[in-house]
């Protein structure tokens, strides 16, 4: 008996160049309906949950604590108690796939958490406001746009966007830095609404918000490179909506609030003195004798003339703060070593009022008057460095003017 022949053609198998792109790709070999199954899954495991909100608050309270401290260490034990920053996946997500639902819905959580957070930095500032807090200089640093958080919250968002879509790997690390890009910048927000700094409420507010649109738009290209592509022209559409409002928060952030997160001071302008017109002295006539008949030739008398007083104008010395960059700023106290009254940035100038102090550790405390709050402090000697120099003022000898008497 003759076994009939198979006539089926065999399957073709892909090339091993498509092989290493489908291994690359995570939903690219899938057919539809697994891969519709396959981002619902996703979508689930970046939905929040309550562990967000109340993680999110702790993660508040120990950032604000930071801040109360001035510890930087602080910072980071509170970016490890933050919770998985999976809603930003989910913003992510919706961008890549054009899905207003999941777009608006972990963008509201990741706005609810932040609001928590927010109330935990203010709450933090109000006691600070209320009680003599050390040098509390790191808060300002949090205020300011630094190219090295953008590196690192690139390499989180993309990472921690890779790991989640994958069921084996655990985006839990690279979420931290997410975390501390994020949150650490909006509890100095809420530390400035609570104590009263008023340039750390709109900075770190803004910084926030441009950190989370890099982060969702970073995510978004990870997620387009796995595999994952707009379903439709709208996902484009949120796309460019994302980064041309993140592009026009860093301008206006660079332009606008240039003075008050960079490093640039005010011109200076240096009190000069009124020329004052120089005397002259008056001609006198000599007598010619008519005759060459002996007279007696009066003896000159000394007139004093007028001397001319010049009035010196009073000099305002001026001094710019001078601190090492990784604290950010000084500190304006209602006395030596007293009450915080107002946080100075880089660069800030203050007027010398001419009284100084020291205390019992041997630190020279000067008496300013702070040129962009209005406040008068004291702060300490040696966080400045004087910005206009001190005019001798100027003395003229008095002088006699001899006059002869005809």
């Amino acid at each position: 008996m003759e076994i009939p022949e198979n006539t089926q053609p065999e399957e073709e198998l892909p090339s091993p160049a498509r092989r290493r792109r489908d291994s690359r790709k995570v939903i690219a070999p899938l057919t539809p309906d697994e891969k519709t199954d396959y981002i619902q899954a996703v979508l689930r495991k970046a939905a929040p949950n309550f562990d967000f909100f109340l993680f999110s608050l702790l993660t508040g309270i120990v950032i604000g604590l930071g801040f109360l401290f001035d510890s930087p260490y602080i910072f980071v034990f509170g970016a490890l108690l933050a919770p998985l920053m999976s809603p930003l996946v989910g913003v992510s997500l919706g961008i890549i796939l054009g899905s207003t639902k999941y777009f608006g819905r972990s963008l509201g959580a990741l706005i609810v958490g932040g609001i928590l957070v927010l109330l935990a930095g203010a709450l933090a500032g109000f006691i600070a406001r209320l009680t003599s807090a050390a040098e509390l200089v790191q808060v300002s640093f949090f205020a300011q746009i630094s190219w090295t958080a953008f590196i690192v919250i690139g390499f989180g968002a993309a990472l921690t966007s890779a790991t989640l879509v994958r069921e084996k790997h655990n985006p839990a690390l690279p979420s931290v830095a997410i975390a501390y890009g994020l949150y650490v910048p909006l509890a100095a927000s809420g530390f400035g609404l609570g104590s009263g700094i008023a340039h750390l409420w709109p900075d770190g507010l803004v910084v926030f918000v441009i950190h989370l649109a890099w982060a969702a738009l970073v995510g978004a290209v990870t997620l387009g490179i796995m595999g994952f592509r707009p379903l439709t022209l709208f996902g484009y559409t949120i796309g460019g909506v994302v980064l041309l409002v993140a592009a026009i928060l860093l301008i206006g952030f660079f332009g606008i609030s240039a003075v008050i997160g960079g490093n640039i001071a005010v011109p200076t302008q240096t009190p000069t003195l009124a020329p004052s017109s120089t005397p002259t002295r008056p001609p006198t006539q000599t007598p010619i004798p008519p005759t060459r008949t002996k007279t007696t030739t009066p003896t000159p008398s000394r007139t004093p003339s007028p001397t001319p007083s010049i009035t010196p104008t009073p000099t305002l010395v001026q001094a710019k703060v001078s601190v090492d960059s990784q604290f950010g700023g000084g500190i304006l106290r209602d006395e030596p070593d007293g009450v915080v009254i107002a946080y100075l940035r880089i660069g800030a100038l203050v007027e010398l009022l001419g009284e100084t102090q020291e205390d019992t550790g041997g630190r020279t405390w000067l008496y300013v008057y702070d040129l962009e709050s209005g406040l008068n402090g004291w702060i300490l000697e040696s966080i400045l460095i004087t910005a206009t120099p001190v005019l001798e003022t100027p003395t003229t000898a008095p002088s006699a003017t001899a006059t002869e008497a005809p």
